[in-house]
């Protein structure tokens, strides 16, 4: 079975899902200076959301975000069986650090979301929180998609969310030799990556369930690849990456050469880019510069759990709408992007049918994730 997606919202720096992909298109960046001192951190900027959203800032925009894509969806939640999966890097940590810093009240099923995720969708039949770094995301979906699959639900909202904590900015902080203003991807003068934070949710529903109501079809899910190579803590291993999106393929029953556009994850640092662009150029071949390769996160930074989804949305408006966002921050692509047909300078238009969507977090936990138009 081939998943539909039936509805998205996101809010990021930049706005909602829509306002987030047309300042892509437009080249507009979200980063600006912390709001907090930054001396002890290391870190200076981040692409934090500024709107007013005081307190549990991640279940807040989580439950915004769930709320949008229902409702885009056309779902009646009353009459349907809806399960949620939420993928996040860390949940709502700031509670944590509250408690430890100031003896604020916390409560442990809080960090889980399902309280969140029940105050806008009540009737959901289940709500489960898969935290696994960066690729968090891309996990929930492909285990939404299998829920779909076996029967377990007759919708699934597939979402992820994170909000900028001190404790991962000072562990940014530290590892990083100089202090970042932007995100680069696969640029040469790359100085390493940034926090972004927000929230996104994907409603994905059997085809025929929505030829049956009469509501559109967005875009088709076909295949997520997973791997957990373990080779390093924080190091990306090219082999284990290879193998994600072979496995993506393979579970898609496509060749990489039917792939007209490539999500990257593109951190801007120094060990993901050329690992990235090594196992695009290998598992792609002589195909590899047919394919139109843009990232994200020099406009929206790094969305920690929720970056899988974040790409996958953007990959599905570019099919929609025919207009591929350039890689913002790229000026100068290093030796290893070369072969590959990165998107510089300005959003271009182009009516990719086939999208591929790269995510890859701490422990080699890598997802990719193939989606197409629905025709």
């Amino acid at each position: 079975m081939i998943p539909a997606i039936s509805g998205f919202e996101a809010l990021t720096c930049l706005g909602d899902a829509e306002q987030t992909f047309q300042a892509l298109c437009r080249g507009e960046s979200g980063v600006s200076p912390l709001q907090r001192d930054t001396e002890q951190l290391g870190v200076d900027y981040a692409y934090e959301i500024t709107a007013d959203f005081q307190g549990r800032r991640a279940s807040r925009w989580l439950a915004r975000v769930v709320q949008g894509a229902v409702k885009a969806a056309g779902i009646d939640p009353a009459a349907t069986r809806v399960a949620v999966v939420v993928g996040t890097g860390l949940r709502e940590l700031p509670d944590a650090e509250w408690w430890w810093v100031d003896g604020d009240s916390m409560n442990l099923p809080d960090l889980h979301f399902g309280a969140a995720v029940r105050s806008v969708l009540p009737e959901a039949i289940e709500v489960l929180t898969i935290s696994n770094a960066c690729a968090a995301s891309g996990y929930a979906l492909a285990l939404g998609a299998d829920m779909l699959a076996a029967g377990e639900a007759d919708a699934v909202v597939v979402a992820g969310c994170d909000s900028v904590t001190d404790s991962m900015l000072a562990v940014m902080g530290r590892g990083s030799p100089v202090r970042s203003t932007s995100v680069r991807p696969f640029d040469t003068q790359r100085e390493g990556v940034l926090l972004g934070e927000g929230a996104v949710a994907v409603v994905l529903e059997p085809q025929e369930r929505l030829a049956r109501d009469g509501r559109p079809v967005l875009a088709l899910l076909h295949g997520v690849g997973l791997t957990c190579d373990a080779f390093h803590e924080t190091a990306p291993h090219p082999p284990g990456i290879a193998q994600c999106m072979r496995e993506a393929h393979q579970r898609a029953g496509i060749s990489p050469a039917e792939i007209d556009l490539v999500l990257a994850h593109g951190t801007g640092t120094a060990l993901n880019d050329p690992a990235e662009a090594d196992a695009l150029a290998e598992v792609f071949g002589p195909a590899i510069g047919q394919a139109l390769v843009t990232g994200i996160k020099g406009a929206i930074g790094h969305t920690s759990g929720g970056a899988a989804l974040m790409a996958l949305v953007v990959a599905v408006q570019a099919i929609r709408d025919g207009i591929v966002p350039a890689v913002l921050g790229l000026a100068e692509p290093i030796p290893e992007a070369g072969p590959l047909g990165l998107v510089c300078g300005a959003a271009v238009e182009s009516r990719p049918q086939l999208a591929q969507v790269d995510a890859f977090g701490f422990g080699g936990v890598n997802v990719v994730a193939l989606v197409g138009a629905a025709s």
